[in-house]
Formats: structure tokens, sequence, C-alpha cells
């Protein structure tokens, strides 16, 4: 019984919408998803290859020496091969691992630090004979070179 003040809806405005039940999704597709997010979410631990950012560079002409000092004791204490690859430098510890690239011609090579120089103005660092032939520049004497503390 309707009330006589009462107003009529339009009979779409009464029909109740049907809801249908969500579709069941099986357990294992959903576990499965939540897995694949988990193995890709990012760990927080950055890349998975070293920085590339070296700690310590330095640029400049580089020359290398070694036949007058064949034999003799280096500033480290040991004495000086021409075939080792070595170099000598002003203020880098003493076994210091150190890539030297020619920036020449983009060769480079890892040398350890055992003497101290160079001691001609302007040059950053000196290396050994073996050193220099792996960089191409034996027959310039001196190159400009990157040097990269490792």
């Amino acid at each position: 019984m309707q009330h006589q003040d009462a107003l009529l809806l339009p009979a779409c405005l009464e029909e109740r919408p049907q809801t249908r039940p969500a579709p069941q999704v099986p357990v294992r597709v959903t576990l499965a998803a939540l897995a694949a997010l988990l193995v890709a979410a990012p760990t927080g631990q950055g890349p998975a290859f070293p920085d590339t950012v070296p700690d310590w560079v330095q640029q400049g002409p580089v020359s290398w020496y070694g036949p007058g000092f064949q034999g003799r004791r280096t500033a480290s204490g040991e004495t000086f091969d021409t075939h080792d690859l070595t170099m000598a430098h002003r203020s880098l510890e003493f076994g210091s691992a150190v890539r030297v690239t020619n920036l020449e011609n983009g060769r480079s090579v890892v040398v350890r630090v055992n003497d101290r120089g160079p001691y001609v103005r302007g040059r950053v660092a000196d290396l050994s004979h073996a050193a220099a032939s792996e960089l191409g520049f034996v027959d310039d004497g001196v190159v400009k070179a990157r040097i990269e503390l490792l």
C-alpha cells in the first residue's frame, strides 16, 4: 500500500542492479603473480656491477723510464725491473693499483706504484718500459694519459 503523498519512481530506479560474484582466480595464479612481483622488486642494493666512477683520477703527460734504472732500488725498496708493469708517482701509496689510459689511442694497462717521480716538471707519472709498450707510446716517449686509482 502506498501513501498518497509518495512520489512514484520510474521503474528503472526501483530495480536493484544484480551484483555478480567476483570471478574466482585460482590460488596458484595469485601466488605466481605475487612471486613474480617479489622477484622483480628492487632490493635497494644497487646494480650488480662495480662503481664505474673511480675514487681518484688524474690526467696529464706521462713518460717512461727504464734502461738506466734497471736493477736499481726504487723508493719503495724493491729492485726496479723495466719488464714489470710498474709506475713512479709523487704521492700515490706504494703498492696501489692504477689504470693508466693513453688518451691518444684509448689503450689502457693496470700498473702498480713502486717508485717516486717523475722528476721532470709538468709530468704526472713515469711508467716502466713494459707499461709504455702496452700503451703504445715507447717511440713517442711522452703521452697524455688518465690515471685512475683502483
